[in-house]
This record gives C-alpha cells, sequence and structure tokens, in this order.
C-alpha cells in the first residue's frame, strides 16, 4: 500500500538535502502527479546546484555557478535554504534543525556526503577541501594567482583539479599514500598506467607518500621530505553525512551510509534515503554498494518518488555508472568488477585511448573506457541484460563490443 493512501488528508514531504538527489527527488514527485506539499531543506545558503562543474568552469572562473535550471515556486516547492538540520525524532514525526523543529509525514534523506579532512590541518591556513561552490569560491584566487599547490589524494576529485590547476599555470604536486593512483577504485594493472598522465600535463606525482603534518606553506612528509605549498587541496575521500541520524532509530552501516532497503526505504517507517548517503542492495551484483556519482543522485529519486506515490513495486538496481574528465582525457565507467573472474585489455594503454572490461563466467559485469564512448555506450547495454561475449573479440579493439556476444 502506497504512502498516499494511507493518508488521505494532504502530507508534507520533506527532504533533507538540496543537491542532485534532493532536487530530482522533488522534481519526480511532481512529474508523478503528487500533489501535496513538498518542503526542500538545504545547508547551504546557495540555490540548489550541480556539483561536476565545481572542478571543471567554476574553478577555472569559466562560470559563476551551476545552479539547476528550475522554478521551485512553479512547483509547488517550499525551498529552504541556509538551515542545518540536526536530528531526527522519528516518535513526533519531527526533524530538529536550527530554526526548530519541522513536522513531516515523508521524509527522505538526501544530505550527500562530505569530505574526509586530513586531521590536524582543521587550523592551518591555505588548506583546502572540493566539495561545495563557497570551497570552490576560496579556491578560484588560488588558481588565478598561479599558486604552488600540493594536492593530498590521487583518487578522482585529485585528479580533477590537478588537471585544473595544471590548466591554470600552477606548479602542481600530488601526494598519495597508495603506490598508484586510484588504488581504492581499480586494479593496480589498470591504475598503474594512470600514473602517467600526471608527468604528461607537467603535475609531479608522489606515489608511497604520507603525510606526516601540514603547516603553513608546506606539507612535510613522513620520510621527512618537505614540500613548498602556497595551497594544499585534500581529496583522501568522502563519507555519508548520516552524523545528524545518531539515535533516531535509522540504520546506519559500518561506512556510515543509511542502509537503505531494494526500494530505498530505510528502517523507519514514512523515511527513504538516497544518493551520497545511501547504501543499497544489488541483486544484479550480490552486493550492498554504495555509490557516491553523480548519475546515482540522479536515477534514485524516481524509485523513492514512485514508491512515495504508490505507482510501482519496483526495485532499485542500476548498473552504477559515472565519469571523469583529467588530464586532457574522458573517462567512464560502468558496472561493478568485484566479482569478475577474467579483465580483457581492449587497445594499449600508452595510447590516448583504449578500455578495458571485466567478464564473470564470460558474461560482462564491467568496463573502464578511456577516450572510447563507443565502448562505453555499447557496453551499458550489453550491462543491462548480462550477455555472454567471446573474450578474444572483447580484447580486439577494432571490433565492436556488441560483435562481441556469442
Amino acid at each position: 500500500m502506497s504512502e498516499q493512501r494511507t493518508h488521505p488528508e494532504e502530507r508534507n514531504v520533506v527532504i533533507v538535502g538540496a543537491g542532485m538527489a534532493g532536487v530530482q527527488t522533488a522534481v519526480a514527485l511532481r512529474e508523478g502527479g503528487f500533489r501535496d506539499r513538498i518542503t526542500l531543506i538545504g545547508a547551504e545558503p546557495h540555490p540548489p546546484y550541480d556539483r561536476p562543474p565545481l572542478s571543471k568552469a567554476v574553478l577555472l572562473g569559466q562560470a559563476d555557478g551551476s545552479s539547476f535550471d528550475l522554478d521551485f515556486a512553479a512547483l509547488s516547492v517550499d525551498l529552504r535554504l541556509g538551515l542545518a538540520v540536526t536530528g531526527l525524532r522519528p516518535d513526533v514525526r519531527e526533524i530538529d534543525t536550527a530554526d526548530g523543529p519541522v513536522p513531516y509525514d515523508v521524509l527522505v534523506v538526501a544530505t550527500g556526503a562530505e569530505p574526509v579532512r586530513l586531521p590536524g590541518t582543521e587550523d592551518v591556513p591555505g588548506v583546502h577541501l572540493l566539495r561545495t561552490l563557497d570551497d570552490a569560491e576560496r579556491l578560484r584566487p588560488v588558481l588565478a594567482r598561479q599558486d604552488e599547490v600540493v594536492v593530498v589524494g590521487a583518487g578522482w576529485i585529485g585528479a580533477e583539479f590537478a588537471t585544473a590547476a595544471r590548466e591554470a599555470g600552477c606548479a602542481v604536486t600530488v601526494v598519495e599514500a597508495a603506490d598508484r593512483p586510484l588504488a581504492g577504485v581499480l586494479p593496480a594493472e589498470v591504475a598503474a598506467p594512470m600514473a602517467g598522465w600526471y608527468a604528461e600535463s607537467g603535475a609531479v606525482l608522489l606515489t608511497g607518500a604520507r603525510v606526516a603534518s601540514v603547516e603553513p606553506g608546506a606539507v612535510v612528509l613522513a620520510d621527512g621530505r618537505r614540500l613548498p605549498a602556497d595551497a594544499v587541496v585534500v581529496g583522501v575521500g568522502a563519507r555519508p553525512a548520516t552524523g545528524w541520524l545518531a539515535g533516531s532509530g535509522v540504520e546506519l552501516g559500518p561506512d556510515g551510509s543509511v542502509t537503505a532497503d531494494e526500494r530505498l526505504g530505510t528502517s523507519l517507517p514514512g523515511v527513504y534515503a538516497v544518493g551520497d548517503c545511501a547504501s543499497f542492495p544489488s541483486a544484479r551484483y550480490g552486493a550492498r554498494l554504495l555509490v557516491h556519482h553523480w548519475d546515482n543522485a540522479l536515477q534514485g529519486p524516481r524509485t523513492v518518488a514512485a514508491r512515495i506515490i504508490g505507482e510501482t513495486e519496483g526495485v532499485y538496481d542500476p548498473v552504477p555508472y559515472f565519469w571523469s574528465e583529467q588530464f586532457g582525457r574522458f573517462v567512464q565507467y560502468a558496472g561493478h568488477h568485484a566479482a569478475a573472474d577474467t579483465l580483457v585489455w581492449r587497445g594499449d594503454p600508452a595510447e590516448a585511448a583504449w578500455s578495458v572490461a571485466w567478464l564473470r563466467e564470460g558474461a560482462l559485469v564491467a568496463l573502464l573506457a578511456v577516450g572510447r564512448p563507443r565502448d562505453l555506450a555499447q557496453a551499458r547495454k550489453l550491462l543491462d541484460t548480462p550477455t555472454r561475449l567471446d573474450p578474444r573479440r572483447v580484447g580486439d579493439p577494432a571490433i565492436p563490443l556488441k560483435k562481441a556476444v556469442l
């Protein structure tokens, strides 16, 4: 039975989090015919905006922002910005905010993720994160002055910032504790060729390098090396922004994510979770997934809205997808390769364009494409309905993936 039918009087759906996931939940509710109240609460004072441009056009001063092109008044969405949510009291169906309690009938948790800070750097001048519009605005002058920058972390955000900083003419050194970029994301043989991209751009990549401390004007490594730094950008990961749910009864996983069910419901009735803050069980991959990427924040809201309205009993089990623009390359990934038993190269990683396919029992489970968008497009179709492929044909970059189907 849908939430709508069990509460025939007008209800107030409160969405906490005004990023992509929260905004798209409100839009999907209206597009689905939901006519009751929608309250959208955002902690930042800015109109809701898209995050990917922050590490590109906004950071480089090519755009002042990336606000969503939406008329919230026309959507009859009560938009409350600059409002921090501090707690949830499900017994009275209220959330606590800096302005006092807000009642809800249905609650959607869409608070996203927050960057992990480097311990001991909280009060050090010149240390930056890159997650919000304000973060990007604070970093703009760094690039404009062509400062000497040290980036801590060679993950996706570290690579994207290093790309923008080199484009702006900054001297860039990237420090990575692991022995390669993207160590927590990709296997060594796939990530290793990416190390060369840094040098090609003029950035210095130091792997196996741990930060001992950060001081004004310098980063000190564990081996005693001292790296001059006008600015330090920390990109060592993100965690679900769910601290405000402590003690509420909403079940959280060891990683801090809301442990949503297959339709993005939480352990509390009438409470849903979507986007970077929520993990979900994937029957497709036989694992619980926590996906910190834009496409997940776009797709999940449709499932939540449909469940609130009562339109469908469908489950949320997408093929994860993300992309990154770095060092003159367009990198795309689709699927989930953890359970793969075979890795097949399509092309030479020393070249500008190549792909890697992961198979499980002959079926494609994931693909990483560097400058080969056609591979990625065909892979997404093959991943939707797993089909056995001929590994030899998969390994020939001249043969379209769709032609490798057995």
